[in-house]
């Protein structure tokens, strides 16, 4: 009978980034600066559509759980890489790398569904636009949403258990900068052909599936816009599905590249290319586009910077009011002495 889990790996190291200080400051300054870009961007847009009840339906709340994941997304594998580019710590253990490849995995694979949620949401808008709040409901909205992450959550669940079940006794070297699924199967030392079939077929499936609806949907889509007879309500209708279809187009054309192929046609090299496009630099675009491309989202960001350098204005004022009154108490006290 065969065994499972025969690893013999404790932990493992990350030799996905260079070695020499002065290529790992500029990349610490470079990710660590992305990184906190993404935050900011996503964050805001997180709190303009909480906070702004024009933005309260059916896209903007989509979109907030797009900004959600891609939050996620890099704070599961940037920071770590940053304590490795700081302090030259690229060891990490067996439990970490894998809880690690179960966010990753889990993530990417909530917003591949959620994708495909928001092309649906974009058709209903345009096809039906009179029917639009009866069909897509704020109950139907949270069941979409919830059965996205619940979906993301199990695909990923099967991922790690058929990765982390294999043996790991040669090397424990991990040549990428997080541990993901192509190189955790050519580190490995046991047979992988049946689990990546496994692999490739879920993840086909699945993706497929995702990516059949995102295309209906569009197709549906331009087959309305062309039947529009004013040039106003098409440019409208464009502007509306531009900002999804950038980041649907971008999304799909990376992952695609990194998980829908043998490990066999695993290149550290190219892979980290491609990681580093949907891990780290899509999240940083998704906020960008979004808000460049949509009036409402750019009037929701306005008014909330005015809400915080309002805020900012009155909290300096009763700074200076309080050192005023104090400065005035400490002389009042002076002259009774």
């Amino acid at each position: 009978m065969q065994r499972v889990n025969l690893s013999m790996v404790s932990e493992f190291v990350l030799v996905g980034l260079s070695d020499a200080p002065e290529v790992r400051f500029l990349l610490f300054v470079l990710f660590l600066t992305i990184y906190l870009a993404t935050m900011a961007g996503n964050i805001t847009i997180l709190v303009a559509i909480s906070t702004d009840t024009r933005l309260h339906n059916p896209m903007y709340f989509f979109l907030g759980n797009l900004s959600l994941l891609d939050i996620l997304c890099p704070t599961i594998t940037v920071p770590k890489m940053l304590e490795a580019l700081l302090l030259e710590n690229k060891v990490t253990s067996f439990t970490g790398c894998m809880f690690q490849l179960f966010f990753l995995i889990d993530v990417v694979g909530t917003e591949i569904f959620l994708l495909a949620v928001m092309a649906y949401d974009r058709y209903v808008a345009i096809c039906h636009p009179l029917r639009y709040m009866n069909i897509v409901s704020m109950k139907l909205c949270a069941h979409l949403a919830i059965g996205t992450w619940i979906v993301g959550f199990f695909n990923s669940l099967l991922h790690t258990s058929l990765i982390f079940t294999l043996s790991f006794c040669d090397s424990n070297e991990v040549d990428q900068y997080y541990c993901d699924i192509p190189p955790m199967l050519a580190l490995s030392c046991s047979p992988t052909y049946s689990r990546e079939l496994v692999i490739l077929t879920v993840a086909g499936v699945l993706g497929s599936g995702a990516f059949v609806v995102t295309l209906i949907s569009y197709i549906y889509i331009l087959l309305a816009i062309l039947c529009m007879n004013s040039s106003e309500s098409r440019h409208k209708a464009f502007s509306t599905c531009g900002s999804h279809l950038t980041v649907v187009c971008l999304f799909y054309g990376t992952t695609i590249c990194t998980y829908v192929r043998p490990s066999s046609t695993y290149s550290p090299n190219q892979d980290r290319i491609v990681s580093m496009l949907y891990g780290i630099l899509t999240p940083l675009l998704n906020p960008i586009i979004y808000s460049l491309r949509n009036k409402e989202i750019k009037c929701a960001l306005r008014r909330v910077i005015s809400q915080v350098r309002t805020a900012l204005a009155r909290q300096e004022h009763l700074s200076r009011s309080l050192v005023s009154s104090g400065a005035l108490a400490i002389g009042s006290a002076l002259q009774f002495d």
